[in-house]
């Protein structure tokens, strides 16, 4: 006897039934077995569609024959492909449940967790990848599902996630980062916030990435004299740097200390000493880091007041580099 049904994902299937020996149904009168149960679970629950993993392809026949020896419905079958991890090996059950209830407290949006597992196996008629919810109900169709396995890439989901951040007002952003600073500690006027969210929106993958990357902004990091030297350059002429760029920014009034102003006032200092001789030290006295947005953006942010007591803490630490270098 042959058990033949047409599979939503993979066509035309066919058994042969003799292989299948005889089909234990319980253990006992009280403890019916898997295949039994679901098949008088799925007729009581009026189910008309099964869709489930390709591991279960096997009890499918079984199920079948249960179905047809009892007087039920048939039922409609999909067996969908399982998700392996970068390395092609299956993924556990264990890894996907406890790494799925960290995602949303790294920073994943549910938006972007949903698009990605959609896409896990599924191919729409475009090359479309952004999807929200709405759209995902209409373009999906189970006979885009690829038989093959799907590659769970976490790199994919970055991306997506990142897609959906740059999305967002800043209004909305804001509102999400909420917890992720509050667990640093960090408390911050909304305005403020949105105005720094404006600027790292580029560069973030996840809302946790946020906070990493732009705590300079609500609190200097310690970092090494050394690290305000440029390139080439030498601490005597970072020094002066300093000095002469801490000059003229105190000139500009509160009111107008902006970007488009604070590039004007030390146009002539970058004209006389160079662009990375001046913006370098300036960059790593109000960032603390190596890597950070536009030095002039980062002060416009913070204010007048502020970068001065940066580019203070700059000149303090490169004046006892100096004093440690020259032996004093």
């Amino acid at each position: 006897m042959e058990v033949e049904f047409e599979d939503l994902v993979r066509g035309t299937i066919k058994f042969d039934a003799s292989l299948a020996g005889d089909i234990i149904i319980a253990k006992s009168i009280d403890e019916p077995l898997y295949n039994f149960a679901a098949t008088v679970d799925d007729e009581l629950m009026e189910i008309t569609h099964i869709i489930r993993g390709e591991e279960h392809l096997s009890n499918t026949p079984k199920q079948i024959l249960i179905q047809q020896a009892l007087g039920f419905r048939p039922l409609k079958y999909g067996h969908i492909p399982l998700i392996l991890n970068p390395d092609r090996t299956k993924m556990s059950k264990r890894y996907l449940e406890s790494s799925i209830s960290d995602y949303r407290a790294n920073g994943y949006l549910p938006e972007a967790i949903l698009n990605f597992l959609v896409l896990l196996g599924w191919h729409p008629k475009n090359d479309k990848e952004i999807f929200d919810l709405e759209e995902m109900v209409k373009e999906f169709e189970i006979k885009r599902v690829q038989k093959a396995g799907a590659i769970f890439n976490i790199e994919k989901l970055n991306w997506l996630n990142a897609q959906r951040i740059r999305k967002m007002n800043n209004y909305e952003t804001a509102a999400l980062l909420e917890p992720f600073l509050k667990e640093k500690n960090i408390s911050a006027p909304k305005e403020f916030v949105e105005r720094i969210i404006e600027v790292e929106r580029e560069r973030v993958k996840t809302l946790k990435d946020f906070v990493d990357l732009s705590d300079f902004f609500f609190s200097l990091p310690d970092y090494g004299a050394g690290l305000l030297v440029w390139k080439n350059g030498t601490p005597d002429g970072t020094k002066k740097a300093l000095i002469e760029a801490e000059a003229v920014l105190s000139e500009i009034p509160e009111e107008n200390f902006q970007k488009e102003t604070i590039v004007i006032a030390l146009q002539k200092l970058v004209e006389k000493m160079g662009r990375g001789e001046v913006y370098w030290p300036l960059r790593v006295a109000v960032s603390g880091k190596q890597a950070s947005p536009d030095p002039l953006v980062i002060m416009d942010i913070l204010g007048k007041e502020e970068t001065a007591r940066r580019l203070k803490i700059a000149l303090d630490k490169i004046n006892s580099f100096n004093v440690k270098r020259n032996g004093i």
